[in-house]
């Protein structure tokens, strides 16, 4: 599937912030797409993208250092596929500005996930859900579209979760996080309220982590999702770790598994077959570690250049079945680069062309 094609001109809405610099960053040398434009707020329209941009992390990509920085208009925007890191404040109008226009926006906000007509997408679990788009398109008018992925806690969540509940079909889900400070956008959060401490609240995540992970792991209907009928109870917590979101499952199932029955499904797990050999898909998106002490964010976030989730401490559960540890890259696979594979996905299969 990387085989050689004429790259497809992109652009990045909200481009000057931390998860549109890691749009750009993971998008520099791919084999597919080009980031010809990128876009942001009125204040920074009309400048140099290395002139308004505070570069996080790395070398700014001489490719786009450049680039004019351009208004979040569609009139002004010309690729086919756009790269929404915008802000949910004002990332509605905007994305509904793209698609009403023609273009495929592949968005990291909150605003349209949970919306029928709307693909809430991680390829590997649920890429039949792009069939949606057609729905979406006949409704709405529009002749491009929104693909959306998932809270990045939630994403953690429901790729650790996806294979057993294919199984033995989730009943109950309880979930705790450790979610790392980059998740705050930059700067983030004060140095003193995170050093030494566990901040419990984190706004909004919680209800975004209940209902996402019952839309993901649903089942696509003839115009909409039948949204997965178990329930979820999630609490969100702020960390001191850089990058990499924990998440602590117990769940409860309609057939209880054996410990060695489950093992052997996360073991095998490999995701919809379309998705392998993507140019961002990691070869094994969900690994099983054995060892008790693992995952841990410092030394698992990196596996699969940032796309693979990492699973651990597999182990009976006293209230409900099961209980175990995921570990995935926050910015990476639960941001920026879920939306790229989205995006690869929806080229490889001919819903969108080179420019």
């Amino acid at each position: 599937m990387t085989s050689k094609r004429p790259l497809t001109k992109v652009a990045v809405l909200g481009a000057t912030g931390a998860v549109g610099q890691t749009f750009v960053r993971l998008l520099e040398n791919h084999p597919w797409f080009e980031v010809a434009e990128v876009a942001a707020s009125a204040r920074s329209a009309g400048k140099p993208y290395a002139a308004v941009t505070r570069w996080i992390e790395g070398d700014l990509p001489a490719a786009v250092a450049g680039l004019t920085v351009k208004a979040c208009d569609p009139a002004l925007v010309e690729s086919p596929i756009v790269f929404s890191a915008l802000d949910s404040n004002v990332a509605g109008d905007v994305e509904a500005a793209f698609a009403a226009a023609g273009r495929l926006v592949l968005s990291n906000a909150k605003n349209y996930r949970m919306e029928p007509d709307v693909p809430l997408v991680i390829p590997e679990v649920n890429a039949d859900h792009l069939a949606l788009l057609d729905v979406q398109r006949a409704r709405r008018g529009w002749t491009g579209g929104i693909v959306t992925n998932a809270n990045c806690a939630a994403t953690m969540a429901a790729m650790a979760l996806a294979p057993l509940h294919q199984a033995f079909g989730a009943r109950r889900v309880f979930v705790a996080t450790m979610q790392a400070v980059s998740g705050a956008g930059y700067p983030g959060v004060p140095s003193l309220d995170i050093l030494g401490n566990v901040i419990p609240y984190i706004g909004e995540e919680e209800p975004k982590i209940e209902r996402e992970m019952q839309k993901m792991l649903g089942v696509l209907g003839a115009d909409a999702v039948q949204h997965a009928s178990f329930v979820v109870s999630a609490h969100a917590n702020r960390v001191a770790v850089e990058n990499g979101h924990t998440v602590c499952l117990s769940v409860e199932f309609e057939r209880e598994p054996r410990l060695d029955e489950a093992a052997s499904v996360l073991r095998a797990w490999r995701g919809a077959p379309a998705v392998r050999g993507l140019p961002s898909a990691p070869a094994v998106p969900l690994h099983f570690f054995e060892n008790d002490d693992r995952p841990q964010p410092r030394r698992d976030v990196m596996r699969g250049r940032g796309m693979t989730v990492s699973v651990g401490r597999l182990r009976p559960d006293p209230l409900f079945h099961l209980k175990f540890v995921a570990t995935g890259h926050n910015t990476i696979r639960g941001a920026a680069g879920g939306s790229i594979l989205n995006a690869e996905l929806l080229s490889a299969t001919g819903r969108v062309g080179a420019a």
